[in-house]
Order: structure tokens, then sequence, then C-alpha cells
């Protein structure tokens, strides 16, 4: 795939011990490569060959069932890294959710500067705890019932936007019902509902204002 071909060229620099931070040091290991909406970044079970950092836009991460429909197991937003995987293959695959640019940096380069690097070391730790609480999150969500779900994720994507009550969904309905494990239709009749009673504001699909936190809150205790 000419994509992947160019990262592959562009992620493989190798850079000196460096006293940067683990986020700026792992920016240093590689270059950015635009992707378009709804386009590949890696399949599940293609050799995991990179780590990847989201520098604009967002990716999803998701298995497809035998029957066809789509499990998306996360969603990453500007700043995150994804493609950690325990064995050579990927587990799932990626596909940018709205343009994205993307920073793919090689995995024989991180574990080679692991070897005398302890900032790099520090980094792949903490990709490995955020990727555990990621997946346990994620599990502890799917036991609520479909409002709570609906909320928590508002909740939770919030912390991740610099306006953290007005922000607008990289994402589409069908992804975020892909996600909570519910059909885009229960989505879409809670968060009209979460509107009717003014917890949210929907000025248009996309855009989400949270009006009232401690009422959110409460609904997702």
């Amino acid at each position: 795939m000419q994509v992947r071909n160019s990262l592959a060229r562009k992620g493989g620099r190798r850079q000196s011990p460096n006293p940067l931070p683990p986020s700026q040091s792992f920016d240093m290991m590689g270059a950015p490569t635009a992707f378009s909406r709804n386009e590949e970044i890696f399949g599940e079970g293609e050799p995991a060959e990179y780590l990847y950092k989201v520098k604009a836009g967002g990716v999803r991460t998701f298995n497809t069932l035998n029957d066809g429909r789509r499990q998306i197991g996360a969603f990453y937003l500007p700043g995150d890294i994804f493609g950690l995987e325990a064995r050579d293959r990927y587990s799932v695959s990626a596909e940018a959710i709205t343009r994205s640019r993307i920073l793919a940096v090689k995995r024989t380069e991180i574990m080679a500067r692991a070897a005398d690097d302890v900032a790099t070391v520090q980094l792949v730790l903490d990709l490995t705890t955020k990727e555990l609480q990621r997946t346990q999150g994620h599990i502890l969500l799917l036991l609520k019932t479909a409002q709570e779900r609906v909320v928590g994720f508002l909740l939770e994507l919030a912390t991740h936007e610099d306006n953290h009550d007005d922000f607008e969904l990289r994402m589409t309905r069908q992804d975020i019902a892909d996600y909570l494990g519910l059909t885009i239709e229960t989505v879409s009749r809670t968060l009209t509902r979460l509107e009717s009673v003014s917890a949210i504001s929907l000025p248009s699909s996309r855009h989400v204002i949270l009006c009232n936190r401690p009422a959110l809150e409460r609904l997702n205790s």
C-alpha cells in the first residue's frame, strides 16, 4: 500500500538519546503522514511493525465480527499513541475517522532506543498502562445502561477537548453506537432525551455543549 510505504520511509530515523520528555522524544523519531476520512492505517492480522501517534484528527480501532458487524474498541485523539501490541501482529484494524495527520515510528526503533534511553522505557510503560486502563474503562462502560453509556462517553470525550463543555464530535453516531454496543437509533434517542432535559445542547449533529455537568455526573453514577 502506497501510504503505508510512505509511513515506513518516514518512520524509522534513528535519533541519539536526548533529555526531551517521552512524548516529544517519540515525535523526533518520525514524520506525520496525512490520511483521509475512513482511510485504513493498518489492518487486523498485519505485522505490528509500527506505533502511531495522532497529531491531528482522530482514529478508531475495531474488529469485524463474523456476521459483518463492527465492534469499535477505542478512539484515539490528538496526542494519543496507538498500535501497541503484545504480539507481532495487530489484533485490530485502525482507520482515520476524519482527515488526520498520523506519525509512525518503527517498533524496532523504539526497542533499540529503550536499550539506553530511560525516557523511552518510561514511554513504553506509560503506553502499556494507558492501554490497560482504556480497555478496563471500556469494559465497565459496556456494563452500564444505554443512557449511562452515552453520558459516560460524552464526559470522557470532553476531557480530551480544549473546551471541556463545548466541542465537535470527530466520530459519527454510527461510530459511537459501535463503540458503546448500542444501535444508532438508541444513541440518537438518548442524545435527544438528554437535550430535552437541558443536560446537553446539540446545535448540530456533531456539535455538543454540556449544559449541566452535575446532572450528567448524576446520570453517569
